[in-house]
């Protein structure tokens, strides 16, 4: 096994970094795309699977995500499971929560940022 520390950090900031994207990535591409019931009602079920499945935003998430749950393998393989899960987990809702904030403008407020920091806190907590 890894010792803790640079590589630990290393391999938790790979999946947290693609997960994030991939979330953003996924979260735009339905923005765009919009209300599947909406599309399902006009085109059918086909349409809307067609309508998903057809967006690169999409697409380029699902492959984002796909990298993060690799990279999660990957990590799982070298270091502890009670370090890299929850550490990784908890840094991509902190990241989460600046991209939605930055990317896709949405209102973050401050009972988020507090649960963020506290999340932070925990994370350094759990590492040392």
């Amino acid at each position: 096994m890894i010792q803790h520390g640079w590589a630990d950090a290393a391999m938790i900031g790979a999946i947290v970094v693609f997960a994030t994207i991939g979330d953003v990535l996924i979260a735009a591409a339905m923005r765009a795309i919009g209300d599947l019931d909406d599309i399902k009602a006009a085109r059918g079920l086909g349409g809307a699977i067609l309508a998903v499945l057809g967006s690169v935003r999409f697409v380029s998430g699902v492959f984002f995500m796909a990298l993060s749950f690799f990279s999660l393998l990957f990590a799982l393989s070298h270091a502890d499971l009670s370090l890299i899960a929850p550490a990784s987990a908890s840094l991509t809702f902190v990241t989460n929560a600046v991209a939605a904030k930055i990317f896709l403008k949405e209102n973050v407020d401050r009972r988020r940022w507090i649960a963020a920091v506290c999340v932070c806190a925990g994370v350094i907590l759990m590492a040392h």
